[in-house]
Order: structure tokens, then sequence, then C-alpha cells
């Protein structure tokens, strides 16, 4: 299983590598969801980093704790974390969305290690998650499950289906974390995520996503009878002012100039 340490210095050099691979990535694929990626790498690298119990040299061990990627265009987040933890090679990130590599614009689970699901229609990745944190619940398995989703994909009516069936069969063992960047506000505004959970029954927590301690502490939460929710306030293209708060920068791939002012913003 994964050892963790509960150092908590802010490893910004570690982030920014992982951010210039997703840049490169997407730049020589000519295509990716970049700025959704800067928006969740923070919590991806807290939760893997000191969170999951997992081996990477057995991706489907029966006693691991498993993470569901609801939003699956922020796929790039996800590989470069996987990959910096052993799953597959970090060559592997250089070939992303080229027709032989096992790396698409959505995760695949039967291509990739250490992916538990195939993702990419949003709605359906909290509905996947509770269908296995029933199942472990029901074996007495000590494992948990994590799912992260976005807020527009809060528009979805199967999360709150979801969230009601969660809340039913109590289970303590699922944190959904919802990467609140505020994208979809201009189209259709969610509110206040932490009060709509918490009236479906689910203890909320609201943090700065970009915090690794308040994040960390959020992901070690325990509920004794409800589902947990954390509600992370994050920045989309987080880290580059070239992207943050830019619309623009939704689906796109940095030409040549502008990736060579990400990666300086980056050093």
């Amino acid at each position: 299983m994964n050892g963790k340490s509960k150092q908590m210095n802010y490893p910004i050099k570690k982030i920014n590598s992982l951010k210039s691979s997703i840049v490169l990535a997407a730049h020589n694929a000519g295509e990716g969801h970049v700025a959704s990626a800067f928006s969740i790498l923070d919590i991806l690298w807290v939760l893997y980093d000191l969170v999951l119990r997992f081996n990477p040299l057995n991706p489907k061990d029966p006693q691991r704790d498993i993470f569901i990627l609801s939003k699956g265009h922020a796929s790039l987040a996800l590989y470069a974390v996987l990959a910096e933890k052993g799953f597959f090679e970090k060559s592997e990130l250089e070939r992303f969305a080229k027709f032989d590599s096992i790396l698409g614009g959505h995760p695949d689970r039967n291509k990739i290690p250490g992916v538990e699901a195939s993702t990419g229609s949003l709605g359906h990745g909290l509905p996947m998650a509770i269908g296995v944190a029933l199942g472990l619940k029901i074996s007495n398995s000590k494992a948990k499950v994590f799912t992260l989703i976005g807020d527009g994909e809060a528009n979805e009516g199967t999360v709150w289906e979801s969230a009601l069936l969660a809340t039913h069969h109590k289970l303590t063992n699922l944190i959904c974390i919802v990467d609140y960047n505020h994208s979809t506000d201009r189209a259709l505004s969610v509110g206040d995520l932490s009060l709509k959970f918490e009236a479906f029954g689910w203890k909320c927590l609201k943090i700065n996503g970009h915090n690794h301690k308040k994040i960390l502490k959020a992901l070690s939460s325990q509920s004794d009878k409800k589902p947990i929710a954390i509600i992370a306030e994050t920045i989309k293209g987080f880290g580059s002012k070239t992207m943050e708060h830019n619309p623009a920068w939704h689906h796109k791939s940095p030409n040549k100039e502008e990736l060579e002012i990400i990666l300086k913003e980056l050093k």
C-alpha cells in the first residue's frame, strides 16, 4: 500500500512539474482540457500522496481505496498523478490522445492502470461511486470511495438522485468532492452547493481547493451516519495567469508561443 507522509509544506516544484507535463501533453496532442486539469490537480495530488491506500504494482488490490474522476474531461490531471505514482511510465503522457495511446481524452478503465471507471458523460461518476461504496459496505470492507464532480455537472439530475440514495443507505465510506471553479456560473448558477448537499442529508465541508492543509483535513474527515461532500472552491487554470478565469481555455491546447509563456509561468 502507498506510504504517506503528513508533511504539508506546499510542494510548489512538484505541482508545477506536474502542470508542465500536462501542458506539454496537451500541446503534443493538439487537444485537452488543461484549465480543468489545473483546477483539480492540488486535490488529486493530496488525495494520492497522503490519503488513498493503493498499490501501483497491483492496481486491483482488494484492500485499496477507490477514486472515480467523474468530470472525465479533466483527465490530464489524473494521468499526471497516476504516472508520478508509478501506475505507468511518465513517457506515456507524451503520447496522450494518440491513436495507439492508452491515454484518451477521457479515462478508460480497460486501458489505464489505476483508473477505476470509464467516465466523461457527466453525471455518471457519483452514481457509480455510490454503487461501489454500497458494495463495500455490504462486504464489511474498510475501504473508502472518493469521487470528484464538477460544479457544472451538478446541474445533472442524476447527481441529486444519487445524493438521496447515498443518504438513504448511510454511506459513511463515501466522499464526494465538488470542483467548484464557477465555470458554469455564466450559463446556470448552482448557488450554495453546501446548503444543497446538506438539504439532501450529507455532511458538508467548504474549503479552499488549492490549500493542501485544508484539502488533507477535509479528505481525512469521518462521519458516523452521513456521506461527506467537500465543496472545494477552485480557480480554473490555477497557476497560469494566461488561463485563469479565461473561458477560451475550457477546451484548448496551447500553440508554441502559448506553451512557452505558460511554462515560464510555472518555473
